[in-house]
């Protein structure tokens, strides 16, 4: 069977130029491509027959061969294998090249890097989320190298490109229909090799350097957010990007306060006498001011106190803040005098029904219980 002219095979006038080439075979190809018909043994056959006939129309050398003798160029010796001996697995490796290595960045091109993402533990004050802050931080990180620029070698050379793989960074080993690509071993897929390499970073381009960053803390902060700073990471490879570097806070315990969520919490004590009498007391709070929290008769330990916008600010609430409740717990006096002691047993002695509530509402419930226990 007599074999079809390339140009007819390609659907191309004969004086068609590369990209035109370029464009219908990509388009024949995808057609026929044996993953999208499989088991079709017709459109097998066609895509190789495609695949022959762009392998040779796209060289220069085999197209002016085949324009001039046409099949018989590559039969007998003249110019390469004959079409029985065609290298279908190594042709279509290298169209494939060709038509997408422009969506892959390049199979040829040195592998760029992004460099890696650094984690840095940051504690504040709580009165330094409150408020915000400054905080200048020390970064041990990998930076280019000043000496070499980053290229790894010494000043006056420079890297040379990889013997073993032409600088694409990969090998490739054919095994029977299928090629098997993998990472140059020569290079370790940069693509490059250094001979001369630079003393300080011993060729590596990157030296280990504590960096001085600052850093803006935001009013509001709590436990464990986490503030982003783009490119301040490790440096990349090849002159890849760097990565990032992720700050996560975290807040001190305070002597006074605890926080949840924007609302703080604050025990305050009070004395028996005001507690009973009424009163105020001042409660400190973190702007640096205080809050008067009026304290009426008959107070128990345990109420709380709603003091409105006096807690922490929202993070970026534009100015809306948290509340402070204020616990109270009535303290009980210590180490009394003979004529405190003598006050306190006439101040009992004159308690009337009703003084002692809670006391007098637990005592009725206890004497029931145990009248019920006696009964059964």
């Amino acid at each position: 069977m007599s074999k079809r002219c390339y140009y007819e095979v390609l659907g191309c006038q004969k004086g068609a130029g590369v990209a035109e080439l370029k464009a219908s075979y990509r388009k024949l190809a995808m057609e026929c491509h044996p993953d999208r018909n499989p088991g079709d043994h017709t459109a097998e056959v066609k895509f190789k027959e495609i695949s022959e006939a762009y392998d040779v129309l796209k060289d220069d050398q085999k197209r002016a061969a085949y324009d001039r003798f046409g099949h018989a160029a590559f039969e007998n010796g003249m110019g390469g294998r004959g079409p029985s001996g065609f290298d279908f697995a190594s042709s279509f490796t290298d169209v494939f090249d060709d038509l997408f290595g422009e969506f892959m960045g390049g199979r040829r091109a040195r592998r760029q890097n992004r460099g890696g993402d650094l984690r840095y533990n940051l504690e504040v004050t709580l009165e330094e989320s409150f408020k915000g802050r400054n905080a200048q931080i020390k970064v041990p990180t990998a930076v280019a190298c000043e000496t070499c620029g980053g290229t790894g070698s010494e000043p006056g050379h420079k890297p040379e490109q990889c013997t073993t793989c032409s600088g694409i960074g990969k090998v490739r080993a054919q095994q029977g229909f299928f090629t098997i690509e993998r990472t140059c071993p020569g290079c370790r897929g940069t693509g490059r090799v250094i001979k001369h390499p630079c003393k300080p970073c011993k060729g590596s381009g990157h030296i280990q350097k504590e960096r001085t960053l600052s850093v803006d803390i935001p009013a509001g902060v709590e436990e464990g957010t986490r503030i982003r700073l783009s490119g301040e990471g490790q440096a990349g490879m090849n002159g890849g990007p760097a990565g990032d570097l992720y700050i996560f806070v975290s807040v001190r315990a305070h002597e006074m306060f605890n926080r949840e969520g924007h609302d703080l919490y604050c025990r305050a004590p009070v004395s028996f006498v005001t507690a009973s009498l009424g009163g105020a007391i001042d409660v400190p709070t973190l702007d640096g001011g205080k809050a008067k929290v009026t304290i009426p008769e008959g107070t128990q330990t345990g109420r709380q106190f709603r003091m409105r916008g006096k807690g922490m600010p929202v993070l970026r609430g534009g100015g809306l803040h948290g509340d402070l409740y204020v616990e109270v717990a009535v303290e009980t006096p210590v180490k009394l005098n003979k004529k405190q002691k003598e006050l306190l047993k006439e101040f009992e002695k004159l308690n009337e029904a009703g003084c002692h509530p809670e006391t007098e509402g637990w005592l009725k419930k206890a004497k029931s219980f145990f009248g019920s226990e006696t009964r059964n």
